[in-house]
């Protein structure tokens, strides 16, 4: 009975390591890919429509930013159909042009916003992860010292 305790403990011990390991890179990556996304913003230098100048480079200033883009967008048209009336896209229209320019950054933005959405998860994920693996190694450990004892 103890030695199966043990190994119990053992793989317990084990799967606790495994789940703390993942736990850490699920954090570390998602602090690195949002890195990555905040220097790729603002190499883009998208700044706030309103004339602000404040450089996009978050989750809030991206939804505020598609938002505002989206607003102006359904100025020109309510939606893309009936821009173009039933007929095909014209790429010598500059309405058109236009308007096929702000859904491209708007869905930009919205991207990075969902990106950002994400990351928190990830974090959040990874950080469960590492309090499961730290307690998996404790409930392991306490069986494998159990099953080392020599107590009948």
């Amino acid at each position: 009975m103890n030695k199966t305790v043990r190994n119990l403990g053992l793989v317990v011990i084990i799967i606790g390591v495994v789940a703390l390991a993942v736990g850490i890179v699920f954090v570390q990556q998602s602090f690195a890919q949002e890195s990555w996304l905040v220097q790729a913003m603002e190499n883009e230098q998208i700044t706030m429509p309103d004339g602000s100048g404040v450089i996009v480079n978050n989750s809030q200033l991206a939804q505020a930013a598609g938002d505002l883009v989206r607003e102006h967008r359904h100025g020109i048209s309510p939606t893309y159909g009936e821009l173009l009336g039933g007929e095909h896209f014209d790429p010598t229209n500059p309405i058109q042009i236009t308007y096929l320019q702000a859904m491209n950054i708007e869905n930009y933005l919205y991207l990075g916003v969902t990106a950002f959405g994400v990351f928190t998860v990830v974090k959040g994920v990874g950080a469960f992860m590492i309090l499961m693996g730290i307690g998996l190694g404790a409930t392991g450990y306490a069986l494998w010292r159990t099953g080392k004892s020599k107590k009948p």
